[in-house]
């Protein structure tokens, strides 16, 4: 077998790596050096039959056509495609990337190049982008016309339904007739007309990008879907034809599939000439020979064929390009083809790092165009605004401009703007758009990572250069290095804006700028900043008692989302029953007057200590321990409503429970901005705010020495506070778990009975596990009881469906990298079930292995529970050895359908999604770690390649960064969750000459942040650390108390 001959480079013989990814270039990167020569002009088809002209150099290898056509179409996940042509003998082949294009194409003025899919993922959800998803379309509406997607009638009809609702809209039977008339989607169509309108009909309000979604949707429950039949003989002599797909070899007799060999079973494949080769892994349960054999009609036919299985198995089942192997100095035995460009894996990483650009394209066959997200409610959520950046972007801010918007969005309307750009340049079939705006309840939001981009935009725009249309930075990021209020009102949890790329235009981007860069009075000067240093206090206890006061504040606003905005929600809707109003409230708002009440005293006595009275001469308020002592023993006479936060939050989960009505009230109150947190963590704040007291506390009684004027009461303060948190402090814990519990079992479908007495939460997070796809991502979710495992939802609300469960009881876990050849690799033993799954690091894996052998000690000393807590079973239960993969029938289309309708809102904004996103993990010690770890204050924030500092309130809690304009503000304007940052101090290089500067960093996000003062400085330092590195176990935890505070 012959070996292609490559020229080495000045670089490769200098040993530098070569690049050989497929798709469009990546952030940064400089285009690859173009072989000098004549031109030659190479004739391309497109997905939807248009015809392009693209001039490549005579030397140039496959990759320069194919990212020439990549870059025409501003296709980044340009991986998935290849270009097909037929060779000389008339077969169809692929282009190699690494070959010279003329090597390959002889007479290129006579062939058409076929621009194609190439690798279909085991899952749509996978496409990260809209313009994927409809090239993937366009691919099925031409497997269908060719017959090469071959379903029956009912699938037929639905598929076409969805095509032609993504062409001409909603249904009109006039225009239906006329369209089916003009439109031959199949061969003998007439005879389905009746039934296509039918299902078109059921089709309103839904968008080209979630027609496209939907299709995909059905079509890769399709047997044939992807599909490419390669004619063949087995050992017998019967014909048969061979395919290759994301899982393995497949088998088919005529259109029916007989067989399938799993990636995970082949060892090795080769070719002698026309015999195809399969070496299986040796299994005693298995009939299958050890080495199988096919014959096809000639050499080039088998090595055609075996290069397309070499490539699959490379794309779907490594981490990264495959590296050449050296050549041989005196001959060279067999072939030296190998897969060139990134790996699924890696193309989903390059995705979700966000580093390119949103483009909005035109369909050539649709007549309607789409700026609404999947992930919008039909009626009631189409609030996404394409806009267009200027020079002197405004924010619309004010109670009027809100109110206005708000009743817009009510009455479901959708709100549009001009994208039209006189500068842009449109190529035949698609045109680049400018940044997309997004309002939530009708308060424009943007996020930090927009704002980034926008300050970069404006500092390109100050250069004497041509100005160009911003696309700016995806705003749904799956790594979620994007930093937002929830999409649909306000977050939850770690409350960061994900919209979820499992939906069709996902990603919307924001052109408008925050009013924190936007408003110049946000801006502050260095000399601003220096004299108020000098006019202010600089002793520690000073800043100790500054922080009670700003943590107060935001504490006063968390009980306010109760005592006002949930109290004046709950009085205009009848869904909550007396007992329950009464029982919230009465004890919340003894709560709140005592707290505003004690506000007023902490601020008046720092209007004192920093000089704006004589009475700081006498030193007689430069302290704080005298106010602290005072209110915390006043607050004892309020320990009897807190003992009620346990039957508050238990009440309303009840009530929730049995009513649907309060239920849905609930829902949408936590998609206000204002509920900015789940609305079960805003009850547990009372409890939160005594650990902070005797957290400050503490600190205090630590900084001052004995003959302090001060210590006396701050260490009195502290032992009345001490006493109040160890009287509280095992309630605390049931109902964090609780609370945890109920958080969950809102990101999961297809669990019953998830909180259940005796149940604790342990860590959730993401892990591949391997099956016979290939390993695939999933969030698993250890308990004290039971290990469960999810993969993210294909719908609008964005959950987590169970796919599987292991009881810990009798489970075994050990380290499996040899045997599986996956890196952080382990073996979870069940009594009945075996999984193996891998981690993202050494760290998580060690994390993962000592939660879990403490979970297994915990069920082993435990009668074990009953295996019907899981009332519902999830269909997933096999191991990876098993060589049949997850399949769904086409009769199960219709229920998919229905189940659509049926979902509750998006939920893409969770903790649980932030791990699912930045693939790592958290544990019930980390939450109850962030409990503890909650700072508020002012900073002055900086971008990495902005000028000015803004002054900005931030509010840190739930691993997340808040940002408001100031600390009067009922809502944040933008979120930061920190899972997976680093935070480290600028070095010399980076030229922030400034003191009590430290920086968040994850990927190519990097900000600055600037304290007050060393104290702030290390307190800001203390509490991000506590969520941008995950706690290690320092203890086994008893079954009495998991999650020690």
């Amino acid at each position: 077998m012959g070996e292609t001959e490559q020229r080495p480079t000045a670089g490769s013989r200098l040993g530098a790596q070569e690049n050989a990814g497929i798709s469009t270039l990546e952030h940064g990167q400089k285009p690859p050096m173009t072989p000098p020569g004549k031109l030659v002009s190479i004739k391309i088809q497109m997905l939807d039959d248009t015809q392009e002209t693209f001039d490549v150099p005579q030397r140039a290898p496959g990759k320069v056509l194919h990212d020439a056509v990549c870059n025409h179409l501003n296709l980044v996940e340009g991986d998935y495609f290849g270009l097909e042509f037929p060779d000389h003998k008339k077969m169809m082949v692929w282009l190699d990337l690494l070959k010279p294009v003329m090597k390959q194409i002889r007479r290129p003025k006579h062939v058409v190049v076929k621009f194609v899919v190439k690798f279909f993922p085991p899952d749509h959800a996978q496409l990260q982008e809209e313009l994927t998803r409809y090239l993937f379309a366009l691919q099925v509406k031409q497997d269908l016309a060719q017959g090469r997607l071959t379903c029956n009638d009912t699938s037929t009809a639905l598929l076409i339904s969805h095509i032609v609702q993504s062409e001409i809209g909603d249904f009109d039977e006039t225009i239906d007739r006329e369209h089916l008339a003009k439109n031959k989607y199949i061969p003998q169509q007439e005879a389905l007309e009746d039934k296509i309108m039918e299902f078109h009909r059921s089709h309103m309000g839904q968008t080209p990008a979630e027609s496209d979604f939907q299709l995909l949707e059905i079509a890769r429950r399709l047997e044939m879907y992807g599909i490419r039949l390669h004619p063949a003989k087995d050992r017998e002599g019967t014909k048969i034809n061979l395919a290759v797909a994301n899982t393995g070899i497949l088998v088919f007799q005529g259109h029916t599939k007989i067989n399938a060999f799993n990636w995970a079973k082949v060892r090795k494949l080769s070719f002698k000439r026309k015999r195809f080769l399969i070496k299986l892994r040796p299994d005693v349960n298995s009939s299958f020979q050890d080495t199988l054999e096919f014959l096809m009609a000639s050499r080039d036919f088998c090595k055609s064929f075996w290069k397309i299985c070499v490539e699959h198995h490379a794309f779907f089942r490594l981490f990264e390009e495959p590296k050449p192997k050296p050549k041989p100095v005196l001959f060279s035995r067999g072939s030296s083809f190998r897969f060139s460009g990134r790996t699924q894996k890696q193309v989903l990483d390059y995705v979700k790092e966000g580093g390119h650009k949103k483009v909005q394209f035109e369909r050539k066959h649709s007549k309607i165009h789409s700026i609404r997200s999947l992930t919008a409610q039909p009626s009631e959520q189409h609030t996404e605004v394409p806009k267009q950046v200027s020079d002197s972007s405004s924010f619309a801010y004010g109670d009027d401009n809100d109110a206005a918007a708000v009743q817009s969005c009510r009455q479901g309307k959708e709100l549009k703007a001009s994208t039209e750009d006189a500068g842009q340049h449109k190529s035949p079939s698609l045109k680049k758009s400018p940044k997309e705006g997004r309002k939530v309840d009708g308060t424009v939001v943007s996020t930090v990572e927009e704002e980034e981009e926008a300050a970069k935009d404006r500092m390109q725009q100050n250069r004497p250069q041509s100005q160009q249309p911003s696309t700016g930075s995806l705003t749904g990021s799956p790594h979620l290095s994007e930093l937002s209020i929830n999409s649909q009102g306000g977050p939850s949890v770690a409350n960061m804006s994900l919209s979820p790329n499992l939906s069709p235009d996902a990603k919307q981007s924001s052109p408008l700028i925050s009013p924190l860069l936007n408003d110049p009075s946000c801006i502050r000067t260095d000399d601003e900043e220096e004299v108020k240093r000098k006019r202010f206090p600089t002793e520690k206890a000073y800043f100790i008692a500054k922080e009670v006061a700003t943590t107060e504040r935001t504490y006063l606003k968390d009980i306010e989302v109760i005592t006002s905005w949930f109290q004046s929600a709950v009085s205009k809707e009848d869904c909550m029953p007396e007992t329950l109003k009464n029982l919230i409230f009465s004890n919340f708002e003894p709560l709140h007057k005592f707290h505003t009440g004690f506000l007023k005293e902490i601020e008046q006595r720092l209007a004192l200590w920093e000089g704006r009275s004589n009475a700081h001469i006498k030193g007689d308020y430069q302290r704080i321990g005298d106010v602290m002592l005072k209110n915390i023993q006043s607050m004892k006479q309020l320990t009897i409503h807190l003992w009620k936060h346990n039957e508050i939050l238990t009440e309303l989960e009840n009530g929730i429970k049995n009513s649907r009505k309060l239920e849905t009230f609930c829902r949408d109150f936590e998609l206000q901005k204002v509920c900015y947190l789940p609305l079960n963590t805003f009850l547990l704040r009372p409890l939160h705010r005594l650990m902070h007291y005797k957290q400050i506390m503490e600190r205090l009684c630590k900084h001052y020495p004995p003959s302090h004027i001060d210590f006396r009461d701050s260490r009195a303060a502290l032992a009345e506070i001490s006493e109040m948190v160890a009287q509280l402090h095992g309630n605390m814990i049931k109902m964090e778990n609780f609370q945890k519990l109920h958080e969950l079992k809102k990101d999961l479908i297809g669990i019953d009975n998830l909180v259940i007495p005796g149940r604790e939460f342990i860590r959730l997070g993401s892990l591949s596990k391997l099956s016979g796809k290939g390993l695939q991502q999933r969030m698993f979710f250890l308990f004290n009881d039971i290990l469960l495992y999810t993969s993210r939802g294909l719908t609008a609300s964005n959950q987590f469906k169970v796919h599987g469960h292991l009881p810990l009881y009798g489970m075994t876990i050990e380290e499996s990298e040899e045997e599986w050849g996956v890196p952080h690799c382990l073996t979870l033993r069940g009594q009945h079930q075996s999984i193996v799954v891998a981690a993202s690091t050494r760290a998580e894996m060690d994390k993962w292995t000592e939660d879990i052998q403490m979970a297994i000690d915990l069920a082993e000393k435990s009668s074990g529970p009953a295996p019907e807590l899981l009332a519902s079973s999830p269909p997933d239960n096999k191991s990876p050895d098993e060589t049949t993969v997850d399949q769904e029938s086409e009769d199960d289309l219709s229920a998919s359908r229905t189940s659509l309708e049926r979902q509750s809102p998006h939920r893409g904004n969770t903790t649980v999604h932030v791990c699912w996103h930045r693939n790592t993990s958290v544990s019930m010690i980390d939450f109850s770690i962030a409990v503890e770890n909650q700072l508020s204050g002012n900073l002055l924030r900086k971008f990495k390649n902005s000028n000015g500092w803004q002054k900005l309130w931030v509010v840190f809690t739930n691993f997340c960064m808040f940002f408001y304009k100031s600390h009067q503000d009922n809502h944040p304007l933008a979120s930061l969750p920190l899972l997976g940052y680093s935070l480290t101090i600028p070095s010399e290089s980076e030229n922030i000459h400034k003191d009590y500067v430290f920086k968040l960093h994850f990927k190519s996000h990097v900000y600055y942040f600037r304290a007050e003062s060393e104290y702030t400085f290390e307190r800001w330092m203390e509490v991000i650390r506590s969520a941008t590195s995950s706690a290690s176990r320092t203890r086994a935890l008893s079954h009495k108390e998991p999650h020690a505070y």
